[in-house]
């Protein structure tokens, strides 16, 4: 696998750090700034929804560009905004930079993804995009932890510095080893109109896509709250509750990474069905620090495992045809159920009073996300 592959991982984990680590840092923001924990809520919720917006729109801006000047400006960018975010002391501009880094964000990723034909080989799709989506799942292990301790010593800008920093010091090794003239679509004149008509094509892995970040997400996202409620020992042990199914999800997406470009179908048609049961069992065992940490690892593999293949389905069938948008619906899909997960989520916490509630909203997604995988199977659309 060539070098840069991991390079641009390293710029992914930057990312995936930037969007997770507000669920360690909610009370430190809301204090400094201020405001109240629903608004700081709205960082998390504002960065998903521009990432959503923004993965079309930049893929549609900068999808002629050279792969090497779109990745390192929105990488750039993303580490302007942090800078600023760990500066500010107004709550209104914190929420702008956070929508700017998040539209980099999408940008960022949307290029790479679509760049992997290219920079890895089409035969090797599949494990470039397991290589890439790592990022994600090691700042899930060490990012997201490491940002949440930093908050509870330093402060909460004291993450964004760290984003901002790593960002900074991929930039060099990536205008250094991606190729100059390289660029992540074609030169063909085909419209990013006509591209859309891809969509018929990969409906299903979408769909599928969104429901079961969907239920990663909504899971992932009170997994704080449930280890705090459960030890009685406050945030002790959240670090590790979120480093474990970190660890979890970077087993998962290696182990599939290794098949997936050749048993992509029998992944995603075994794995989804068995999210309904990881997701039951975590709800039934979230009484307990044991069955927590147990079941947040196994659910972090199958998730992240089935999600990743799925993301690289997308890229692999949408390419052909798409090339400049097939990473802006990968993106779409991640992000869609990082902002749906997390939205019926709270409704449902909210109404129960209970965080465990997440985990069966969990479980809901991943029996539709199964419906969904079933019945494209037998329609023949999942990976055509």
């Amino acid at each position: 696998m060539p070098l840069v592959v991991f390079v641009l991982a390293v710029a992914v984990f930057a990312q995936g750090t930037s969007e997770f680590m507000m669920s360690g840092l909610l009370e430190q923001t809301a204090t400094d700034l201020g405001v109240s924990l629903g608004s700081v809520g709205l960082l998390t919720a504002l960065y998903a929804v521009g990432v959503v917006l923004g993965a079309p729109a930049m893929a549609m801006t900068a999808g002629r560009w050279p792969i090497r000047r779109s990745a390192a400006t929105f990488l750039a960018v993303f580490c302007a905004a942090h800078l600023v975010g760990a500066l500010t002391t107004e709550f209104a501009v914190l929420l702008g930079t956070r929508v700017l880094a998040a539209v980099a964000n999408a940008g960022f990723l949307a290029i790479v993804l679509a760049a992997l034909p290219r920079l890895a080989g089409p035969a090797r799709v599949g494990r470039a995009t397991s290589i890439i989506v790592s990022g994600v799942t090691v700042a899930c292990i060490v990012g997201v932890p490491t940002g949440t301790l930093l908050g509870q010593l330093w402060g909460w800008r004291s993450a964004f510095w760290a984003v901002a920093v790593v960002s900074a010091a991929v930039l060099i090794p990536i205008l250094v080893l991606v190729p100059r003239d390289e660029i992540a679509g074609d030169r063909t004149d085909a419209s990013i109109r006509s591209e859309w008509t891809v969509l018929r094509t990969v409906r299903t892995a979408v769909l599928a896509g969104i429901l079961v970040n969907a239920a990663t997400f909504a899971g992932f996202t009170y997994l704080g709250t449930i280890t705090a409620q459960i030890t009685g020992l406050g945030s002790a042990w959240i670090p590790l509750a979120l480093a474990v199914f970190g660890l979890g999800s970077f087993i998962g997406v290696t182990l599939t990474g290794q098949y997936s470009d050749r048993h992509r179908t029998a992944i995603i048609t075994t794995g989804t069905p068995g999210l309904i049961v990881v997701w039951t069992l975590a709800a039934l065992t979230a009484h307990t620090l044991t069955g927590v940490l147990i079941t947040m690892f196994i659910a972090g593999a199958v998730a992240f495992g089935v999600g990743s293949t799925l993301v690289a389905t997308i890229v692999q069938t949408a390419t052909p045809t798409a090339p400049r948008l097939a990473g802006a619906l990968a993106t779409t899909a991640l992000n869609l159920g990082a902002i749906l997960g997390p939205g019926l989520a709270g409704v449902l916490v909210d109404r129960s009073g209970d965080p465990v509630t997440a985990l069966w909203c969990s479980a809901g997604f991943a029996t539709a996300a199964t419906t969904v995988v079933l019945l494209g199977l037998r329609r023949r659309v999942l990976v055509s």
